[in-house]
C-alpha cells in the first residue's frame, strides 16, 4: 500500500505541494487528474523518490520510497519525458534493469513481442510512441510493487493501447500491485481505473470510487409547462443550470434516486436522466470550486 502524508515540496519559493495526502491500496488504480500546473508530475516524481519531501512521509509498505533502496526497486516510473543514454538499444538497457531490478526475462520476451520492438535498433530513431512503448515494457518487466505512470498513453497508438491495457490488467490480477496513472485522456482512465485522485493547488481536493463518485454527480433533461428559475429547485445541490426554452439541463450532487424523487415531485412533463462520463465529472467537480478553466 503506498501512503502520502502531510506531504509538501517547494521550488525556491513556490510551495508546489501542500500537506498533500492520498492512500492506494494493493490492486488499486488510482487516475491522478488536474489542470496543467496543479503538480502532478512533481508529486509522481516525488513518491518515485526522485524528490525529497520538505515536510511529510511517502512510504510504500511501511518504508521510505525516497531513502530505503529496496523499496525504490520496486517501483517503476514511466516519466512524461521518456529520456535514454544516447546510443542506447533495448538489449543494452536490459542489461541495466538486470543488475538494478528484479528483472523477468520471460516477461521481457513476451513484452517484446506484444509491442513489436526490435532490440538492437538504437532508441534514438525511434519515434515517441515506441520509445513509449519501450519504457512501459521495461516498468512492467520488473514486477513492480509500485507502478507510476505519468501521461502513460500520450503517443501510442490504439493498438499499443489496447496492449498495454491488457498487460496492466493481467499484472494486476496476477500481484499485488498499486498504480497511478497521470493522463489528460480522461476517457483512458474512465476505462482502466478503479478510482481517482483530483489535485488542485497542490493538494487533493477529491477523489474516491470512481464509480460511486459518478453516481452522486446526476445529469437531468427536463421540461415543465410553466417557466422556472434555479431558484425553485431550492434544496438541491445544483452544479450546473441550462436552460432552452421550456427544456431544462441539470447536474445536481446527490443521491440519484432522493434526487430523482425530488423533481418528479415538482411534476415534469418530462424527465430524462443522462449518463455521466469521468470527463464531465472532473469539469463539474473543476466548476463547483469555481475553476472554470
Amino acid at each position: 500500500m503506498l501512503d502520502i502524508r502531510n506531504l509538501s515540496k517547494n521550488f525556491k519559493n513556490k510551495e508546489v505541494l501542500k500537506d498533500l495526502c492520498l492512500t492506494v491500496e494493493d490492486k488499486s488504480i488510482v487516475g491522478l487528474v488536474g489542470v496543467n500546473g496543479a503538480g502532478k508530475s512533481t508529486l509522481l516524481r516525488s513518491i518515485a523518490g526522485v524528490y525529497a519531501p520538505e515536510k511529510g512521509s511517502i512510504t510504500l509498505d511501511g518504508k521510505s520510497t525516497y531513502y530505503d533502496m529496496d523499496t525504490k526497486r520496486k517501483i517503476a516510473f514511466v516519466s512524461d519525458e521518456a529520456y535514454f543514454p544516447m546510443g542506447s538499444t533495448i538489449d543494452s538497457l536490459k542489461l541495466f534493469y538486470e543488475c538494478m531490478y528484479d528483472f523477468d526475462r520471460s516477461a521481457f520476451s513476451r513484452y517484446l513481442r506484444t509491442f513489436e520492438l526490435d532490440p538492437k535498433a538504437s532508441i534514438s530513431t525511434f519515434s515517441k510512441g515506441m520509445k513509449r512503448r519501450v519504457s512501459l515494457m521495461f516498468a512492467l518487466s520488473i514486477h513492480p510493487k509500485l507502478l507510476l505512470l505519468d501521461e502513460a498513453y500520450d503517443g501510442l497508438e490504439p493498438l499499443a493501447r489496447l496492449h498495454f491495457k491488457n498487460a496492466l490488467t493481467d499484472l494486476l490480477e496476477d500481484e499485488d500491485v498499486s498504480v497511478v496513472i497521470s493522463s489528460h485522456s480522461l476517457k483512458e482512465l474512465e476505462d482502466i481505473c478503479d478510482s481517482f485522485a483530483m489535485l488542485e493547488n497542490g493538494r487533493i481536493v477529491s477523489g474516491g470510487d470512481l464509480t460511486e463518485s459518478k453516481s452522486n454527480i446526476n445529469k437531468f433533461q427536463l421540461a415543465f409547462r410553466e417557466e422556472l428559475s434555479q431558484n425553485d429547485f431550492a434544496g438541491l445541490d445544483i452544479l450546473r443550470f441550462e436552460k432552452e426554452g421550456q427544456v431544462y439541463k441539470l447536474v445536481i450532487r446527490g443521491d440519484a434516486v432522493q434526487t430523482e424523487e425530488k423533481l418528479r415531485a415538482m411534476n415534469p412533463i418530462l424527465l430524462n436522466v443522462l449518463p455521466v462520463n469521468f470527463e464531465e465529472l472532473f469539469i463539474y467537480e473543476l466548476e463547483s470550486r469555481g475553476n472554470r478553466s
